[in-house]
């Protein structure tokens, strides 16, 4: 089976209701990075964080996957797919993906603040478990925090990343600026022979020379229009 290798960014899971970071009246500002998503707004106020998360999860609840995660499921019975994705949202397993490599982290899971990476650490939440208080502790006695990557945090699943997209024969671009790295660095993994394809409402600047076929829709409508240029 040809390997068909995705990755996807916020406008993914714009279609179903997540907010997404970076548009205007997105999350960035109602709440500034720097308080939510780095390791010294945690230290300076873990509670503010939890409850920021607590609200992430609390939303995740109320949406679904949209076509374009349901699609990208349906590829599976003809490729050997592979979802790199940039979201903290489960919407891609839910949608039917069974390979989903999350490079920021995962909403639904948890983790040591001493040790986030440790595997032993790491607890998948169940939906009556969304709502995280202090006091609530790691396997280590360490606060748990979110399994996120925040920024100036190292990115584990990276090297992962670089494997798929590196045997990839088909590379499709989704819902991503390709502004933030190491994700937006993939592109240069993939190799020569592959097609690539963008999908994006708005136009988005890759820096790369390579031929890049661009489907100028929304995850839902792009993906379907994927299908049909691959012949499913």
């Amino acid at each position: 089976m040809e390997k068909l290798v995705v990755l996807s960014g916020a406008g993914m899971s714009a279609e179903s209701g997540i907010s997404t970071f970076r548009d205007t009246g997105g999350l960035w500002d109602k709440y500034p990075v720097e308080q939510v998503a780095t390791p010294e707004g945690y230290r300076r106020n873990p509670e503010l964080v939890l409850r920021f998360y607590n609200e992430r999860r609390r939303q995740l609840l109320s949406v679904k996957p949209n076509m374009g995660h349901k699609l990208l499921g349906e590829l599976e019975k003809d490729f050997d797919v592979a979802i790199i994705t940039q979201n903290v949202d489960n919407l891609h397993e839910r949608g039917g993906s069974s390979r989903v490599i999350h490079l920021h982290g995962e909403l639904t899971k948890v983790t040591s603040s001493d040790s986030p990476n440790d595997p032993r650490y790491i607890k998948e939440l169940k939906p009556e478990e969304y709502e995280v208080k202090m006091g609530d502790l790691a396997g280590d006695g360490s606060q748990l925090r979110p399994y996120i990557v925040w920024f100036g945090e190292a990115v584990p699943m990276i090297e992962k990343a670089m494997e798929y997209v590196a045997q990839a024969g088909i590379f499709v671009i989704i819902g991503t600026s390709m502004n933030v790295y190491p994700a937006a660095g993939l592109l240069h993994y993939v190799p020569a022979d592959a097609r690539v394809f963008l999908i994006d409402p708005n136009e988005v600047n890759v820096q790369s020379s390579r031929r890049i076929e661009v489907i100028r829709k929304g995850a839902s409508e792009g993906v379907a229009e994927l299908s049909a240029r691959l012949g499913q």
